[in-house]
């Protein structure tokens, strides 16, 4: 028998439970996005600015670094 290369990390599939709750996760979001659409669409413009951000400023911190 082999052993985990990594024993902190959770081994894949899940429990009853761990779907319940990700199955929960995903009504709630699609009655938020139903029920506010407008705000789901701020905060989703938000994220992606905010993503956005992270990778312009680790490119420019390569390239100083690069320099």
């Amino acid at each position: 028998m082999a052993k985990n290369s990594f024993p902190v990390m959770p081994k894949a599939g899940g429990g009853a439970l761990s779907k319940a709750f990700w199955g929960l996760v995903v009504v709630a979001l699609v009655v938020l996005v139903v029920k506010y659409p407008n705000d789901a669409a701020v905060f989703v413009h938000g994220m992606f600015g905010v993503i956005g951000d992270a990778v312009g400023g680790l490119v420019e911190f390569f390239r100083g670094v690069a320099k």
